[in-house]
């Protein structure tokens, strides 16, 4: 998930545009108001500006920065529960409230569970925003051949669903791959195999302390810790919560899919 770093951009148009209103108030207006002598006059443009937008990005910055943080699904490694085009909304609290930016957390979230959909900073570019399911918490022994998962020496239930037959972008790709219905403790999701890939990441590890294992429902075309290693917890951004749109325009795409909206993760 290709991240533009708009977090930054948007605090520091806040900061610079309310620096620019409480300058202006303490030292400019006043003056103004006196050189006016009771003839109404105009604030300089920048200052409209400033008060024209400070409050409205306050409001957006406070919203995605501790509340709920929009993304769109750039590619199929979450097939088939997020296909490319899918909008989400990320619930930023749920592991814990973190300044923007500086990403200190200020407040204890819920434990992270098995089988959560997290967005987290890529531990080797954080400038990326990746998504991918929990497999794996800390102390966790983790079990990866033949396409199976075990954890803790304990097999996770599957179940064969159906055959895919192809929706999105990705639909000639992925067409023929076959879905299951895996469940992690209490999670129910699906996840796919691709048969075509004769190369599958086998192995296992413990998970340290302070780090998660994360793997891509789509296990056969996903970069996950199988390639690169843990999630280190302050890396977490949220939970992914549910689907608010599904437009996919690019090559060949469904366009404008109704059908997804308000389809919880």
């Amino acid at each position: 998930m290709i991240h533009f770093d708009f977090e930054f951009l948007l605090v520091a148009t806040v900061l610079l545009s309310g620096v620019i209103w409480l300058i202006d108030s303490l030292l400019f207006a006043a003056k103004r108001k006196q050189v006016a002598n009771g003839h109404s006059t105009h604030e300089p443009i920048l200052v409209e500006y400033a008060k024209s937008f400070f409050p409205v990005l306050l409001a957006v910055m406070i919203l995605r920065s501790f509340l709920y943080e929009p993304f769109r699904i750039p590619s199929g490694s979450m097939m088939p529960t997020l296909l490319v085009g899918d909008f989400i909304l990320v619930n930023k609290y749920q592991y814990g409230v973190r300044l923007p930016v500086l990403h200190t957390q200020l407040t204890d979230g819920n434990e992270v569970k098995r089988g959560d959909v997290a967005v987290f900073r890529f531990p080797e570019d954080e400038s990326l925003d990746f998504i991918k399911r929990v497999i794996g918490l800390p102390g966790d022994h983790v079990s990866y051949y033949n396409r199976r998962l075990m954890i803790n020496d304990k097999p996770l239930p599957i179940e064969f669903e159906k055959t895919y037959e192809g929706q999105g972008t990705t639909k000639d790709n992925m067409k023929g791959g076959e879905i299951f219905i895996e469940q992690l403790d209490d999670i129910k999701h699906t996840m796919m195999t691709d048969a075509n890939v004769k190369f599958s990441a086998n192995g296992e590890l413990i998970v340290p302390e302070g780090h998660y294992f994360v793997m891509g429902d789509n296990r056969d075309h996903s970069n996950d810790s199988r390639f690169w290693g843990f999630v280190p917890e302050h890396n977490l951004v949220g939970k992914a919560v549910t689907i608010w749109m599904h437009w996919d325009w690019r090559n060949g795409g469904s366009g404008l899919d109704l059908s997804r909206i308000g389809t919880k993760l």
